[in-house]
C-alpha cells in the first residue's frame, strides 16, 4: 500500500497534468539539496523516496577503483577492498552507498529549501507538459474561454493553459466579455522564463477557412476546394474557391441559398466583407476575377518568372480597382501570388506615347565627328557652348562671327564642313539599298563590302563612282555659292528700309 506522502504526490501530479515521477524526482532533488546543505559536503548525493513508508532516505555514493593510486578523489572513490567491506558483492567499477541521516537533523530552513526545489521542478514540468501539449496543435482551432482583459491583449482559459492574443492578432471589429466563448486559432507557442506562452488569433485566414469548412458541407466532403484566401481582418477576405464537380458550382454552393451560408460567416467574423472568388489556374483570368467588383479591360504579363502583371482598366473603374487604401488590390496580389500593377487606359495611353517619343528622339553628333573642322575650332566653338553638329547648323553667320576668333572665312569654311557633313550622311542613306543590292551580285563582283557611311569600296563600278563624285562636286560648288552670297549680304552698309514693291 502506497504511503500518503505517495499518495499526495499522485494526486498533484494528476492536478497539474505531469508524470507523478517528475514529482518524485523533484522531491528527491530537494533532499539532496537539503542533506548538502546541512553537512556542508561535496560528496556524491543520492536520495531516494519508499513508495510503501513514505521515507526518504539519503546516501553519498562512491565508484570504486582497483588500487590506492587510483583514488583522485577520496570523497568520491574508494578501493575495492574498503568497498567489500560495506558490501562484499561490490565488484571494480562499481557504487558504493553509505546512509547520511537525515531524519531529525534537516531542521525548517533546510524544509523550506526543499519545498522551493519541489516547486520550481513541477512549475518547470508543468511548462514543458504545456509546450509539448501545444506545439504540434499550431494552426488548429480552439474553443476558448474569455478570461481577463489586460490592456490591449485578451487572455484566454484552454482548459490546460492560459493563451494570450494580443492586439494586432484581434479584428478591429470585435470586442470580448469576460466568461464569453469563441473560436480562436493557436497561432504560435513561445518559450519564455516564465512560462509557455500560447499565442492565438482571430485575424489568422485559418479561421475563415476553418468557417467554410463547418457551413458548406461541399467543402467539408471535399467537393469544393479552398484554393487560396487572403485576408484583412475587419476590413475584407478574399477566398478562391475550385470545384472538383462539374455539376457544382463552387461560388454558388459557398454563397448558399439567399446568401445564407455567407452571411452565417460574416456574422461570426462581426461584419467582415467576404468576396468568393472562382479559382483559374490561368493567372490572367483569375486576376480578373481576383479584382472584382472592378471591371478589367485587359490583363497583359510583364514577367512570367518574377510573377508580374500589369492591369489597365476604365478611368472610371480605376478606384474601385485600387479600392480603399489599395485593400482591393493588394489582397488581390495577395490571392494570386502576383505582383500586380495597375493602370487606367489614360496612364497607359500616355505611357505608350512617351515611348514613341523617345524611339523618335533625334540623336545629336559630337562636333569632333564633322572632317573639316580643326581641333582650335572645335574648342573655339566648344568654349561658345556648341557642341554638336545639330546645334552648329542652326546658327547664323552673323552668331558664329559674334564667337571671339572667327572671322568670315571661318565662317565659310563651317558651313562648307558642315554640308559636306549632311550631304554625306544624305549618300549614306542613299547608297544603303546599293550596297545591298551590290552584296547579292554575282560572283564576278566579289570583293565589295560596305563601309561605316553605307558607301561600296573597294569594287565598285566606275559609272557609279563617277556618278558620286558628280554629285559630290555639284553640292560643294552649291554650297560655296550660298556662303559667298551670305559673305555679301553680311558686307553691305545698312540702307533705308526698302518698299514693299522694291523687295519683290
Amino acid at each position: 500500500m502506497a504511503s500518503d506522502l505517495y499518495n499526495t504526490i499522485d494526486a498533484l501530479s494528476r492536478e497539474k497534468g505531469i508524470n507523478p515521477q517528475i514529482v518524485v524526482s523533484a522531491v528527491e532533488d530537494a533532499i539532496v539539496v537539503a542533506t548538502r546543505k546541512y553537512y556542508k559536503t561535496q560528496e556524491n548525493l543520492r536520495a531516494e523516496l519508499d513508495k510503501e513508508t513514505g521515507k526518504i532516505n539519503a546516501y553519498a555514493v562512491k565508484t570504486v577503483v582497483e588500487a590506492p593510486e587510483q583514488v583522485e578523489d577520496p570523497l568520491l572513490q574508494i578501493t575495492v577492498d574498503d568497498a567489500r567491506k560495506v558490501d562484499p558483492n561490490v565488484a571494480v567499477g562499481g557504487e558504493v552507498r553509505f546512509p547520511k541521516v537525515t531524519e531529525g537533523i534537516l531542521g525548517r530552513i533546510a524544509a523550506q529549501l526543499a519545498k522551493q526545489v519541489i516547486f520550481q521542478k513541477v512549475r518547470e514540468a508543468e511548462r514543458d507538459t504545456v509546450y509539448n501539449e501545444y506545439i504540434g496543435r499550431v494552426g488548429e482551432i480552439v474553443n476558448a474561454t474569455v478570461k481577463r482583459i489586460e490592456g490591449p491583449d485578451v487572455i484566454f482559459d484552454l482548459g490546460k493553459a492560459e493563451s494570450r492574443m494580443p492586439r494586432k492578432e484581434q479584428s478591429r471589429l470585435e470586442s470580448f466579455a469576460i466568461g464569453e466563448r469563441v473560436r480562436v486559432v493557436i497561432a504560435r507557442v513561445e518559450r519564455a522564463s516564465k512560462g509557455p506562452a500560447v499565442v492565438v488569433s482571430r485575424a489568422a485566414p485559418e479561421l475563415v477557412q476553418h468557417l467554410f469548412q463547418t457551413e458548406v458541407p461541399e467543402i467539408y466532403d471535399g467537393t469544393v476546394v479552398i484554393r487560396a484566401i487572403a485576408r484583412e481582418a475587419g476590413e475584407r477576405t478574399k477566398i478562391a474557391v475550385m470545384s472538383k464537380d462539374k455539376d457544382v458550382d463552387a461560388v454558388g454552393a459557398c454563397v448558399g441559398m439567399k446568401g445564407m451560408r455567407v452571411q452565417s460567416i460574416i456574422r461570426e467574423l462581426r461584419g467582415e466583407k467576404i468576396d468568393i472568388i472562382e479559382y483559374h489556374e490561368d493567372a490572367v483570368t483569375f486576376a480578373e476575377k481576383a479584382l472584382q467588383p472592378a471591371k478589367v479591360s485587359r490583363v497583359s504579363v510583364l514577367e512570367g518568372t518574377e510573377k508580374h502583371l500589369e492591369v489597365v482598366v476604365d478611368d472610371s473603374q480605376l478606384s474601385l480597382a485600387i479600392g480603399k487604401k489599395g485593400q482591393n488590390v493588394r489582397l488581390a496580389a495577395k490571392l494570386l501570388g502576383w505582383k500586380i500593377d495597375i493602370k487606367s487606359e489614360e496612364e497607359k495611353r500616355q505611357e505608350v506615347e512617351q515611348q514613341m517619343s523617345q524611339l523618335v528622339t533625334p540623336t545629336t553628333t559630337p562636333l569632333e565627328n564633322v572632317p573639316g573642322l580643326g581641333e582650335g575650332l572645335v574648342e573655339k566653338l566648344g568654349a561658345s557652348g556648341i557642341t554638336t553638329v545639330e546645334a552648329l547648323a542652326d546658327m547664323t553667320p552673323e552668331q558664329l562671327e559674334a564667337i571671339e576668333g572667327i572671322g568670315p572665312k571661318t565662317v565659310e569654311k563651317i558651313s562648307l564642313a558642315v554640308n559636306n557633313y549632311f550631304s554625306s550622311l544624305e549618300g549614306g542613306e542613299a547608297a544603303g539599298p546599293e550596297g545591298e543590292a551590290a552584296a547579292e551580285a554575282p560572283e564576278g563582283q566579289e570583293g565589295q563590302e560596305a563601309s561605316p557611311d553605307g558607301l561600296l569600296t573597294g569594287g565598285a563600278a566606275p559609272e557609279e563612282v563617277a556618278g558620286t563624285e558628280a554629285a559630290q562636286a555639284a553640292s560643294e560648288i552649291e554650297t560655296a555659292e550660298v556662303a559667298q552670297a551670305t559673305e555679301e549680304q553680311t558686307q553691305e552698309p545698312a540702307q533705308e528700309p526698302a518698299s514693299s514693291e522694291g523687295k519683290r
